[in-house]
Formats: C-alpha cells, structure tokens, sequence
C-alpha cells in the first residue's frame, strides 16, 4: 500500500460525485484545512459538531468528510467564543480538514438517494428529478485497413462506443481515400507530391462530451497517419442522466399503514409521520433525502403513490393530502445512511488503487430531536 496525499483521496472521490453535480449555490468541497498532506484515517459523518470533532481527534483521522456542509453560508468572522468558530478552531489546532459533500452526492450514483432506495428494497428504480445529462458526440475517422483494428480498440478503451450496456460498439464501412503529400510531410503511406489512393475503414463511435479529450487522445496516439482525418459532432441525444430523489415499485402492494411501519424498521428511525389514508394500498414509491417540501408535485407527475422524505411542513402536508399523495416523513436524519455508503465505497476504491487510507462511519447521532 502506498502513503496517500488528501488529494488523491479527495480526486478519487470525486470521480464517483463530481462537484459538477452539486445543485448551483450548495456549499461544497473543501471548508476547512488543507489536503496537501498524508492521510491514513478518514472519517465519514452526516454532520460535523463538537463530538464529532472529538471523535475524529481520538480515532486519530486527517480528514472528515461531511455530508452536511459546517459552513453552509458566508462567515463574517470567525470568533473562537461562539459555536461555530470555536469548533473551526478545534479542527485547525488538530489539524483536521473537512470536506462536505452536499447535493453532488445526493445525486451521485450509488449516493444517498440510491442508498436509501436499496434500503427501502425498490426496484425498477429511476431519478426522480433530472438536474444533468451529457450530450452524445460521434467521431468519424478514416483510417488504413490494416490498422482499422487497433484503432477501434483503442477507442474502446477509452470509454467510446458504450451505449447502456454493451461496450465496444462502432460501425464500419469502407472506401478510397486521396491525398497528397507535401515535400515537408513524413507520409505512412505515399510519397510526397504524388497522389495517394488508398483502401481505408470509416469508423464511427459516440460517446458523452465528457470524455472527448480522452478519446481523441487514443485516437492520435494509435492512429498511424501523421495527420489523421476525422469527424466530430454533436447528437441530440443526451446520456448519463443525473437527478436528485428516486422513484421505483415495491415487489407488492400494501396498505399505508403497514408501509410506515417497514420504513421507521428499514431507516432504522423510532417514529414517522404519515399523511394520507392509513388503509390506502401503495406500491410506487418516492424518495428524496433530506428536505422534500419542493417535491410533492414532482413525486405526484412520476405516479408515486407515497413520497418518503424529511421535515415535511404543515401546509405542504395539506397540500399533498389534498392531491392524494401519501407522504411518510421518517426525519432529515435518514441521510445517515451515507456514513456506512461512503466508507464502504472508499475503502474498496483505495484498496483498488493500494492507497494506505482507511475510511470509517462516525458512531456518534447527530440526530438534534428526541422522542419523549
């Protein structure tokens, strides 16, 4: 295993949520300290607060990685009397560095949304409101029969030609192309001032934008002609849709009430709250992390029967009730399914790539409320 800088942790990392998928205006990435040192313990948390910090000074960690941001909006000052600029100064004098992955990980794939459909066992799971998509491209290029081969594979390899679940997909089709060499050129094929004729293969390939620097780069670096003729293009077709919430079926039917009751056992919650017709039968189901209350007609238009989502307000209870959505609301506090989400997924992408950094779910509550 090799020692590991935060920022190779926090690069990969962000490979699996971008920032690119944070809603616009969310308070992410690096808040406090610095990723230019080593880093062997990291600690996941929903939230960062004092206990939090003390854990992370006794379980010996270099870095948190929170999902609520601690500095969510624009500080003036940072007064080592008052809460939150004493817990920065807690973190600073340990030297622990916090990073917040917010909205770029609800969305994420395999995110917070995603966890907790797995935990509610849906299936047939989709997004629940698209927020990105990639634009597919298409290259086109002309190249010698006798490396036709080696350049699709080499596409392939770059990520191009993967559409849903087949890989190495192209098309091929045949011809004659023409050129002349100048007298500075270094021709593979045909001498200089001469026309050329020869037998080529047009390949085609689409890929999302993301990743055309890469593709053109395997491009040129197999193709054998020194200036190689190709194609690029848009198609108006999107790919890699990203959303916030998810939206799926359950294996059967079942009446409200008995549904509230598998989701307080399955989000490991002491209560919910419930809005609509306890005997009512459901089976498409909603959920959004966090703070639903902008979702209700979103989760209404996708078919769902039930929306599960947080801090669901008086009045936007009402107006669920009033257009026949049934909203369980198990608490903001769900989203601490991303402590053991997280630390999973990181400590099998370092061990994958032999980083000497262990990653650990917080034991602490955050959880503000209390039952009484």
């Amino acid at each position: 295993m090799k020692e590991t800088n935060g920022q190779q942790i926090i690069s990969l990392f962000e490979q699996w949520a971008p920032k690119s998928l944070a809603v616009v205006g969310d308070s992410i990435g690096l808040q406090v300290g610095t990723l230019n040192k080593t880093i062997s313990k990291v600690l996941v948390t929903l939230d960062v607060n004092p206990k939090v910090v003390q854990e992370a000074i006794e379980q010996g960690c270099q870095l948190i990685i929170a999902h609520h941001p601690p500095i969510f909006r624009g500080m003036k000052n940072m007064r080592t009397d008052l809460p939150q600029g004493k817990l920065i100064e807690q973190l600073i004098k340990h030297d622990i560095a916090v990073y917040a992955a917010h909205t770029n990980l609800d969305i994420a794939t395999g995110g917070v949304n995603d966890l907790l459909a797995t935990a509610l066992q849906l299936e047939n799971v989709k997004i629940l409101e698209q927020t990105t998509a990639e634009k597919l491209m298409k290259l086109a290029v002309f190249t010698p029969k006798e490396s036709t081969e080696q350049v699709r594979m080499a596409l392939g390899d770059a990520g191009a030609g993967q559409i849903g679940d087949y890989a190495n997909c192209s098309f091929t089709s045949q011809g004659e192309g023409r050129f002349k060499p100048s007298e500075s050129a270094d021709p593979y094929i045909g001498k200089a001032n001469e026309l050329a004729i020869v037998e080529e293969d047009k390949i085609e390939v689409v890929f999302p934008v993301s990743i055309k620097n890469r593709v053109l780069k395997a491009l040129l670096t197999t193709h054998p002609y020194e200036e190689p003729a190709y194609d690029l293009y848009f198609l108006d077709i999107e790919v890699n849709e990203k959303g916030l919430g998810r939206v799926g079926t359950l294996p059967n039917p079942i009446v409200l009430s008995e549904y509230a009751q598998t989701v307080k056992h399955q989000l490991h919650v002491p209560f919910v709250r419930v809005v609509g017709e306890l005997d009512k039968s459901v089976q498409k189901v909603a959920v959004l992390g966090g703070d639903g209350n902008k979702y209700i007609q979103t989760a209404k238009r996708a078919g769902a029967d039930v929306l599960i989502t947080g801090d669901m307000y008086f009045h936007v209870a009402q107006d669920a009730e009033a257009i026949g959505l049934a909203i369980i609301d198990p608490g903001h506090h769900i989203e601490q399914i991303m402590k053991t989400g997280v630390a999973n997924y990181m400590n099998t992408a370092c061990h994958d790539k032999k980083l000497a950094c262990t990653f650990i779910p917080s034991k602490l509550s955050t959880e503000p409320f209390q039952l009484i």
